[in-house]
């Protein structure tokens, strides 16, 4: 199964130390699974901790902490090539360049594709596309096909994909050794657990996005707690980064996941934590760049996922999102739609979020308008957490600008006020 595995989701030993290029995000080992436990009782207790401090308050965790990293690549490596047949079907059907969600393929001509293909009869498929929601309208969309290889769903010959340019049948994951489907069911666990302990303390679980090779494993064990979570509010958030090309196809097919199945959606916007990582990964192993071209077009991306949420919300109520950044043009943008929207800051369904000690001239005056604000504190050993922040601090050092800007304004008005008389009175 190595040698099929793509270039994107092999083990590479030049990037084994996953610390390297990256200079605003915590990256944990795999020592054993005692230290997984471990990192799940620290997990438990900021989840505790964030209960006592504030109502709804936020944790956040990283699921390279509760398991072995290398079940996150392959089994990233499962969905990714799922994904891409169906793309690959979608196009055979005349439908290539078309959003995620507008590429519907005929469930006839699947199921004869399936059959010459050698993945299953047309008698053994017809079962797969005529389930209460699958394929009703005789067509199969991407949330259909993902649900075939939902975790309540045991195909096994849907591990076996077919090259369209060879024609061969390829194994999509080499079997699991037993000690790997035990480390595959302890970190499953291990999420139930801290997702069952944020249910209890009333507080919101941020499940953490990391390097893209990893990301559409975390994504999918993070829909999963999403659907047994948020039936009734937002328990669980899924994290986005918006400087992968594939952001916005990401979001708009959750949100449509969430729509048909009845769940609160729950998203946390970032831009990304990788970018020189990834960007040296793709060029040394050889395969194309997941982050998009420049900054001014992952803002375009960052904007476009959040608009979409917005009206979301709008229609619905049942998402919610953290806006988590530190650019003023965003939060400015995200006013604006919301009261464009008619979405109140009091439905809490909008929250924002910066980091301790940074950008508190954009924190403060969100909090005092009423907008539910966090800040993100990173805790731990000096020793880790101070280069961390120090990192942070050199990679935003243009806050520093901003920051004296706000405290200029702010002696203005004093002075003004001062001239006026009126100090302590109401600001006309």
């Amino acid at each position: 199964g190595a040698e099929q595995r793509e270039k994107q989701f092999r083990a590479h030993p030049g990037f084994g130390d996953r610390r390297g290029g990256v200079v605003s995000a915590r990256t944990y080992f795999y020592a054993d699974e005692a230290k997984c436990d471990q990192h799940m009782e620290t997990f438990l207790r900021c989840i505790d901790a964030s209960s006592g401090s504030s109502v709804e308050g936020f944790s956040a965790i990283k699921l390279t902490a509760l398991g072995r990293p290398q079940f996150l690549l392959q089994f990233s490596e499962v969905l990714v090539k799922w994904k891409r047949f169906f793309h690959q079907m979608a196009a055979e059907q005349g439908q290539a360049g078309r959003a995620a969600l507008e590429m519907k393929l005929e469930a006839e001509k699947l199921r004869e594709a399936l059959a010459n293909l050698g993945i299953a009869t047309k008698a053994e498929s017809q079962p797969w596309f005529t389930g209460e929601n699958l394929g009703v309208s005789g067509t199969v969309d991407l949330l259909d096909w993902n649900s075939l290889i939902d975790s309540h769903t045991k195909i096994s010959k849907l591990l076996l994909v077919p090259n369209l340019q060879t024609g061969q049948l390829e194994p999509l994951l080499s079997r699991f050794t037993e000690e790997e489907d035990l480390q595959m069911k302890r970190m499953l666990h291990r999420m139930d657990v801290l997702a069952k302990r944020a249910t209890e303390k009333g507080v919101r679980l941020m499940v953490d996005a990391e390097q893209s090779y990893f990301q559409p494993a975390i994504s999918r064990l993070t829909l999963e707690m999403q659907r047994r979570f948020n039936r009734d509010r937002a328990v669980i958030f899924n994290t986005y980064q918006c400087y992968l090309k594939e952001a916005y196809d990401n979001v708009t097919v959750d949100v449509e996941l969430s729509r048909r199945e009845g769940w609160h959606f729950g998203a946390k916007l970032v831009r990304g934590a990788y970018m020189e990582q990834e960007r040296e990964r793709a060029a040394k192993i050889g395969y194309e760049d997941p982050i998009n071209p420049t900054y001014e077009k992952t803002n375009e991306m960052y904007h476009r996922c959040l608009d979409y949420i917005l009206e979301e919300i709008k229609h619905s109520r049942k998402a919610n999102v953290m806006v988590a950044s530190h650019n003023e043009d965003t939060v400015k943008f995200t006013l604006r739609r919301m009261m464009e929207l008619g979405i109140h800051p009091s439905e809490k369904k909008v929250c924002f979020g910066q980091l301790l000690g940074m950008c508190d001239q954009i924190t403060f005056p969100l909090g005092q308008a009423g907008f539910p604000v966090y800040k993100y504190v990173p805790y731990g050993p000096v020793n880790e957490v101070l280069p961390y922040l120090s990192r942070r601090a050199q990679e935003n050092r243009g806050f520093v600008q901003r920051a004296n800007r706000e405290r200029d304004l702010l002696w203005q008005e004093v002075k003004r006020r001062l001239l006026a008389g009126s100090l302590f009175g109401p600001n006309p």
